[in-house]
């Protein structure tokens, strides 16, 4: 797996930082509990072991995820993202066409790693996210979601 992995230096970052707590305090943890499980006897029939065991395999798939998107990442500066265009990491004030009243609405692309639609922050790969990729100021964009279809108009591009 060779994609490149976009993020901004507070994603890498956080990321780094859930890293180091897997491999350190977590993976303690899930040994403990295999440990504790051994203690008990025959593994055979052991189902304390066996749930520890896939804990630990869920912990270490985790671990390997992290590890392999720090190594492919690609941390991107905000200072050198253009706003001629909607891009990974641009901001968009947009017009929802059709709401009754006038409704505008921003969000910030991202990467699919650092979403989070509570403050704003929409994934490029989203069906929001990929309509307006590459899309200009004054565009009027249609975007297909699974509660049927949005119009907006983009109505300014920036970089917070």
């Amino acid at each position: 797996m060779s994609d490149r992995v976009y993020l901004t230096k507070d994603g890498y970052n956080r990321l780094r930082d859930e890293l180091t707590v897997l491999k350190s305090d977590v993976r303690k943890e899930v040994l403990e509990k295999i440990a504790e499980a051994r203690a008990h006897g025959d593994l055979s029939e052991n189902a304390e072991y066996d749930a520890a065991r896939e804990q630990q395999r869920q912990l270490e798939n985790k671990i390997g995820d992290l590890e392999s998107k720090l190594t492919r990442a690609t941390i991107l500066d905000p200072k050198q993202v253009k706003t001629d265009r909607v891009y990974i990491l641009t901001s968009v004030k947009l017009k929802n066409l059709d709401a009754q009243k006038e409704e505008i609405i921003e969000y910030t692309l991202v990467s699919s790693d650092e979403a989070d639609t509570d403050l704003g922050k929409i994934s490029v790969r989203s069906p929001v996210g990929k309509s307006l990729l590459g899309k200009a100021v004054g565009d009027k964009v249609q975007i297909q979601v699974p509660k049927g279809e949005l119009h907006y108009e983009i109505l300014e591009i920036f970089v917070k």
